[in-house]
């Protein structure tokens, strides 16, 4: 049973890790294509391209400052139905959404990469043998 389940944490932490970085790679990728660039005054990775966690952050933060500056520090739900920026704090809440599940999803990728790692290290100190009890017997 030892073996048995030695071999499925590595196998299962092998394939966590790959998925992981799988993962990283895709949500990076699909963030890269839609070339967004970190606004100039934001307090983080201002200019950059968003293409990470940290970038992503960085710019829905900053979308959420130039929203609040906009609708005078109210939210899309506080504004009255027949306000002309109603649409913009609209547009602002989505992408401030969408760019916060690229973080958490950033977030979940790098969790199945280390917990695949540590699954597979789980497997292969499952695999060496275990100590064998030395009986000592005293004759008197």
């Amino acid at each position: 049973m030892r073996k048995v389940a030695a071999i499925t944490a590595i196998a299962v932490g092998i394939v966590m890790s790959i998925a992981g970085v799988i993962a990283w790679v895709v949500i990076s990728t699909t963030l890269e294509d839609q070339r967004i660039t970190v606004s100039d005054d934001a307090n983080c990775a201002a200019g950059d391209g968003v293409n990470g966690p940290i970038s992503a952050f960085c710019q829905a933060d900053i979308i959420d400052q130039h929203t609040q500056e906009i609708t005078g520090g109210k939210t899309y739900a506080e504004l009255e139905q027949d306000d002309p920026v109603r649409a913009t704090a609209m547009d602002s809440a989505f992408l401030q959404a969408s760019l916060f599940t690229s973080v958490v999803a950033f977030g979940v990728a790098a969790m199945a990469f280390v917990l695949g790692i540590v699954l597979a290290l789980i497997g292969l100190a499952l695999r060496a043998p275990a100590p064998v009890a030395s009986s000592t017997t005293t004759s008197t």
